[in-house]
């Protein structure tokens, strides 16, 4: 005899079946493993919601597909294990202690990141860039841009600035795309402002 639980799931879960059918299809290659997938996302999402209902089940259900595949993905590739020691210490997380709700919330967190990089001016973006997610010093920056140290800088600040605005600031920032900022120099601030020194 159904529960209430399983009316829940038919009605919040299972509702989303051709889409979830759909998404397998675009996302995971093996056309035969479609069915068993969709079989372990539904067992997945019944035995979590069974323990705590999520507040957007379709949110969850699509998350939940995606960390399946990506288990399936991880344990499909042949991979020597060295021991390590101590998990806690050496700051790794197992992707399985990650929950849908955390790793939807860290996709939209990144893509606001990648966001607020597209709206910095060119040049701005390849200090951030180089700087940041290279990490090469600020020597190797402005050798490889052609640029002085302390524009490295300027652009650094500039760049840091704008992205935590978008951040933090919503949508206040406008997107600079189809503008020409005006270049940073060695003689201003990067406001128009002629430095003093």
């Amino acid at each position: 005899m159904p529960t209430e639980f399983d009316d829940w799931f038919v009605r919040e879960v299972l509702v989303h079946e051709r889409a979830l059918a759909l998404f397998l299809q675009r996302s995971w290659p093996h056309r035969d493993e479609w069915h068993d997938l969709r079989q372990e996302v539904y067992a997945r999402v019944y035995e979590a919601a069974g323990r705590v209902r999520p507040d957007a089940p379709k949110a969850f259900l699509f998350a939940t597909a995606r960390h399946l595949m990506t288990d399936r993905l991880r344990r499909s590739r042949v991979v020597s294990i060295e021991p390590v020691g101590d998990f806690e210490s050496s700051n790794v997380y197992l992707i399985d202690e990650v929950s849908p709700e955390r790793w939807t919330g860290t996709r939209q967190a990144l893509k606001r990141v990648v966001e607020a990089l597209d709206r910095l001016p060119d040049r701005c973006r390849e200090v951030v860039w180089l700087r940041r997610v290279e990490e090469l010093p600020q020597k190797d920056v402005a050798r490889q841009l052609g640029i002085s140290e302390k524009t490295v800088e300027k652009h650094l600040a500039k760049g840091m600035r704008l992205i935590a605005d978008h951040l933090y600031g919503g949508d206040a920032v406008p997107a600079l795309e189809g503008r020409r900022a005006r270049p940073v120099t060695d003689e201003d601030d990067g406001h128009g402002r002629q430095q003093t020194d």
